[in-house]
């Protein structure tokens, strides 16, 4: 069953990313020709989160590629909160919504993050408590859900990493980069007048 749950949640973000894209071959945003100060503050905004979310994906990948179902991952990122991927997701895709320099786009992903996500957190953890049982049941008493906890950061002096699987995770760790740049070609498209927007959005 859990793994019936992660191939729809990954085929699900794929089909969003896709669907954002798409909007934004025949969008264009109101604040690129009104306000190009507050557009440039958005789009720096947007690629400062991609870039907090690229390096924390990778770093939470660092610890659970390959071990997702072997052992409870406790240190590191999942010292300060158990669904730090999750988390990093959302940053990214805020990101990614932000580099749109619309204020529309990251309103839309964040309430379709927060509608959907939490369903796939808690049929994850059902999994995990199952696996795990009374050593996840502690760990949950004492580690938030979502929003990491700083204070209570735990690393170890050394860990060991499954390079192959790790490989793979870091390329998936970045599609949030390429989206943006993808926004950028479109943006040259729109530029050289191969693209004309239909529709005007904040």
């Amino acid at each position: 069953m859990s793994f019936d749950v992660e191939k729809f949640r990954i085929f699900i973000s794929r089909i969003a990313a896709l669907a954002v894209l798409s909007f934004l071959f025949i969008c264009k945003s109101y604040w690129e020709s009104e306000n190009d100060i507050f557009s440039s503050f958005m789009y720096i905004t947007g690629i400062i989160l991609v870039g907090i979310a690229s390096l924390g994906r990778m770093w939470c990948s660092l610890y659970i590629a390959g071990f997702k179902d072997e052992k409870l991952i406790t240190k590191g990122p999942y010292s300060i909160c158990r669904n730090p991927l999750y988390f990093f997701s959302m940053v990214g895709v805020l990101g990614v919504g932000f580099c749109s320099e619309t204020i529309t786009l990251p309103v839309v992903i964040l309430l379709l993050f927060s509608v959907y996500y939490p369903f796939v957190i808690r049929s994850e953890e059902r999994r995990l408590k199952s696996l795990f049982g009374a050593s996840y049941t502690k760990y949950a008493r004492t580690v938030p859900a979502f929003f990491p906890k700083f204070s209570i950061f735990q690393e170890p002096g050394s860990y060991t990493v499954n390079p192959p699987v790790y490989r793979v995770h870091i390329f998936s760790a970045l599609w949030f980069i390429w989206v943006v740049g993808v926004f950028k070609v479109i943006e040259g498209l729109r530029g050289a007048g191969i693209l004309t927007p239909f529709l005007i959005i904040y």
